[in-house]
């Protein structure tokens, strides 16, 4: 799992509207990692829409953002179609990325557990370290927060 001032897991993932991202590729930029567990879902969505309204505002603080989940791309695209989301999401089927950042976890939902990725962020620094993590996030709030930290930085 990593921390923070460690060098974030490098990985390489296809990305909707074709082709791939690798994090390597993008230092000399801040990025911000969102993990979610599903493509379509209450929270999820919520949180998809809120990156895409701000994504602007990112862009202009000098961040590039990425939503994670282990959907395929084929969900992705129908999702990102869906709700006009502009945020790009990358697909980790083999789910490589979410255990390399610690998000693939054990739930317990209703008495049942099952393994699923926890809601996770990740800034990362311009130089490729992680500047924050926000574990268990609860939507509401959350976009305009990490926003902030990326103009902090």
């Amino acid at each position: 799992m990593p921390e923070i001032a460690e060098t974030a897991p490098d990985f390489t993932l296809p990305v909707t509207g074709g082709g791939e991202v690798t994090l390597s590729a993008l230092k000399g930029s801040a990025v911000v990692l969102f993990f979610y567990p599903r493509d379509d879902t209450p929270g999820c969505t919520k949180e998809n829409i809120g990156f895409s309204e701000n994504l602007a505002s990112f862009e202009a603080a000098g961040a590039k953002v990425f939503g994670i989940s282990r959907d395929t791309m084929a969900k992705h695209d129908k999702f990102a179609a869906k709700y006009g989301l502009t945020a790009p999401l990358l697909s980790d089927e083999e789910g490589s990325v979410t255990e390399s950042y610690g998000v693939w976890v054990e739930k317990n939902m209703y008495g049942k557990k099952s393994m699923g990725i926890e809601r996770a962020t990740f800034l990362i620094a311009a130089d490729g370290t992680i500047a924050q993590i926000w574990r268990k996030v609860k939507v509401p709030g959350h976009v305009e927060e990490v926003l902030e930290a990326v103009r902090a930085l």
